[in-house]
């Protein structure tokens, strides 16, 4: 069992079946805010979307190809983050990221994303993480800015949300800035 203590409030633990109601839950109490911005709501409609996708992680999880977590915040479950993908040859990993509407605003995020870049260095001995933001996606591109990664480009029309492209901004840090 993958369990991850950030500080006295915060923690990441890997996803589990029996996590599915709550994530769902929150899925479904932040539907309208998620929306603006991840691809996958329309597909995740009933309880056994969020165990089909728990499994999948599962799965990638023990194939060592990617790492996804539930945030608990204060011992309740408020989001997912973790690793969407790593890629071993280029030793990198890719950080994807959601949280509850009602959780915004604590810091959660930026303490998550800096564990998981630490984690990446430290244990994994991973030289790259990348975090993959819409352009337009203010509070999720604050993330990485803050933490210091860099803008290393824009990605033209990288994803269908729903109706329309949106841009990605690629933000990029290396083991050997992150240390210094």
């Amino acid at each position: 069992m993958f369990i991850h203590k950030i500080d006295e409030d915060l923690s990441l633990k890997l996803l589990e079946l029996k996590d599915a109601e709550r994530v769902f839950e929150i899925t479904n109490q932040s539907r309208e805010y998620l929306q603006e911005w991840l691809p996958w709501l329309d597909n995740t409609t009933k309880l056994e979307d969020t165990k089909g996708f728990i499994n999948m992680c599962l799965k990638g999880f023990a194939e060592n190809k990617s790492v996804n977590t539930v945030i608990i915040y204060k011992g309740q479950i408020v989001g997912v983050a973790g690793y969407n993908q790593i890629n071993w040859s280029n030793k990198t990993a890719y950080i994807g990221y959601w949280l509850g509407e009602e959780y915004q605003g604590n810091g959660i995020m930026t303490r998550v994303a800096k564990a998981l870049t630490d984690y990446a260095f430290i244990e994994l001995k991973l030289d790259k993480v990348e975090i993959r933001v819409a352009e337009e996606n203010k509070k999720s591109r604050g993330i990485p800015e803050r933490l210091g990664f860099i803008n290393e480009g824009c990605i033209r029309q990288a994803e269908w949300l729903y109706n329309h492209y949106v841009d990605h901004i690629v933000y990029g840090m290396l083991t050997k800035d992150w240390n210094n």
